[in-house]
């Protein structure tokens, strides 16, 4: 067995390098070794590669006293090469679904189901704060708990999905955001995010489902999944035509999915007296909030980093293709590619992208 492999490895802001790097080993008797099979990039990938959470290198060197990089990328599946000792639900040969968050399954807040948070090391650390998918290899911390095997009958680049970009915007948009049947909803963005928001939206029968974006082409796609209007936020005043569509009541639920102040104003200004504001998007600099109007509106506001609780659920429902997110990937590219696939989703609206699959070779 070779003892480096490819990865695409950050260094500090707009300093991404594909280079070789060591394959990783069991450190944890509760940890996995997995040979990738398929990855994908998302927007915190981006976001890290321009420097956005200067976090990484800081607490490396606080912890360790080095900086050697960090292998991004926290989704995707692939095939168990290892296992520790603790492991019991998975061995050696197991396909598996990696999920973006990492969960001990034992302490306070992984008792309340809140993985997002949890205390043992765990959480979002993927591509953050422990080395990511975008390699050959990777290890998973608390490999019972945070990972599932990847059913023989399911679309491969679906699965790649519900790493993360899924649960994500089901859980912290549709769930967070209270959708029920009947309702209003608005989606501001038209992204992944945005996307897995229209899809699993409709499980709950809304009336009503908004699309706000600035790109014709993704407003045609959500069209296509299901959004009953579109509407593009450079043609026309999005805040006006929301509430000529809702009779100038506003939605039950509005979900901000891009994360830029433009985005949260039209959210706070679309949602009705009793709704949820749900903040899927992962926002960089403050915004607006205007307190002063939405106090006395009785409303619902969320945020919130994905738990990963309901990736079982929505496991079965893509089985049974229920979800089309097969759409979703629009590019496919090889692990020698990285580098090409990380600038197609950087211009992903020039490029027509919306998730790009890197398949190992």
């Amino acid at each position: 067995m070779n003892k480096t492999m490819k990865a695409m490895t950050y260094y500090g802001a707009n300093d991404l390098r594909f280079e070789d790097r060591p394959i990783p080993t069991i450190i944890d008797p509760t940890d996995a070794i997995i040979k990738m099979e398929k990855t994908t990039i998302c927007g915190t990938d981006l976001g890290i590669w321009k420097g956005k959470n200067p976090e990484i290198e800081k607490t490396a060197l606080a912890k360790t006293g080095q900086w050697n990089g960090r292998i991004l990328g926290h989704e995707g599946i692939g095939v168990i090469e290892d296992v520790g000792s603790a492991v019991k639900n998975f061995k050696k040969g197991d396909r598996v679904i990696i999920s973006c968050v990492s969960k001990c399954g034992s302490c306070e807040n992984c008792q309340k189901q809140l993985y997002a948070h949890c205390q043992k090391e765990g959480g979002w650390i993927m591509g953050y704060m422990i080395d990511g998918t975008h390699a050959e290899y990777v290890r998973t911390p608390f490999a019972d708990n945070s990972l599932f095997l990847l059913p023989d009958n399911l679309n491969t680049d679906i699965a790649v999905f519900l790493s993360d970009v899924l649960p994500t915007s089901h859980e912290i948009g549709v769930k967070y955001g209270e959708v029920k049947p009947g309702d209003s909803v608005a989606i501001i963005g038209a992204g992944p995010i945005g996307m897995g928001c229209l899809l699993t939206a409709q499980f709950y029968s809304p009336a009503t489902i908004i699309v706000v974006d600035m790109d014709d082409n993704r407003l045609a796609l959500a069209k296509e999944l299901g959004a009953t209007h579109t509407i593009n936020s450079v043609k026309e005043n999005a805040v006006e035509k929301i509430l000529a569509i809702t009779e100038q009541r506003g939605v039950d639920c509005a979900m901000e999915a891009v994360g830029l102040p433009a985005t949260w104003d039209i959210c706070q200004k679309v949602v009705k007296e009793g709704g949820n504001l749900a903040n899927v998007g992962v926002h960089g600099q403050s915004v607006n909030f205007e307190i002063d109007k939405l106090w006395i509106k009785n409303l619902t506001i969320t945020t919130g980093l994905v738990n990963t609780n309901t990736t079982g659920m929505l496991l079965k429902s893509c089985q049974c293709g229920k979800l089309p997110l097969e759409k979703l990937a629009t590019h496919h590219f090889k692990l020698s590619e990285m580098e090409k696939a990380y600038d197609v989703f950087k211009h992903a609206a020039d490029e027509k992208a919306m998730k790009v699959i890197i398949e190992m070779q």
